[in-house]
C-alpha cells in the first residue's frame, strides 16, 4: 500500500497530521466539487475524488484544525441558524398575506357600522 502522505511535495506534520485528516478533508472537498464548486486549477482527473486528492496532495486547499476548525463550526452553526430564522419570518408573512387574501373573499368589510343602524 502506498503512504500518501509521502507523496506530498512538502511534508509537515503541521497540516497533515495523518491519513485520517487527510481522507476527511478530502472527502468534504470531494463533496463540495460534486456540489458545484469549481476545481482550483486546471484538473487532471475528471472525478471529483481524484481532483480532491490532487488538490489536497499538492496543498491547494487549506483547511483548519483544533480549535480555529472548531469556533468555524460554531460560527457557521449561528449563520446558518439566523438564515433559516429569516427565511421562517419571511414565509410566516408570505402566509399571512396568503390568508387575509382568501378571507377576503369570505368577509365583506365594506359595510359601516352606521349604514347598518340606519336600515334597522
Amino acid at each position: 500500500m502506498i503512504d500518501a502522505l509521502s507523496l506530498l511535495p512538502v511534508y509537515t506534520h503541521d497540516q497533515i497530521d495523518s491519513r485520517h485528516r487527510l481522507v476527511i478533508a478530502t472527502s468534504q472537498r470531494a463533496k463540495h466539487l460534486m456540489q458545484g464548486a469549481r476545481p482550483i486549477g486546471t484538473p487532471r482527473y475528471l472525478k471529483a475524488t481524484s481532483i480532491a486528492l490532487d488538490e489536497m496532495l499538492n496543498q491547494k486547499i487549506a483547511f483548519l484544525t483544533g480549535k480555529e476548525a472548531r469556533q468555524a463550526i460554531k460560527e457557521a452553526k449561528r449563520g446558518k441558524d439566523s438564515e433559516m430564522e429569516r427565511m421562517a419570518v419571511a414565509a410566516a408573512r408570505e402566509d399571512v398575506r396568503e390568508i387575509k387574501k382568501e378571507l377576503s373573499v369570505y368577509v365583506d368589510d365594506s359595510t359601516k357600522p352606521a349604514e347598518a343602524e340606519a336600515e334597522e
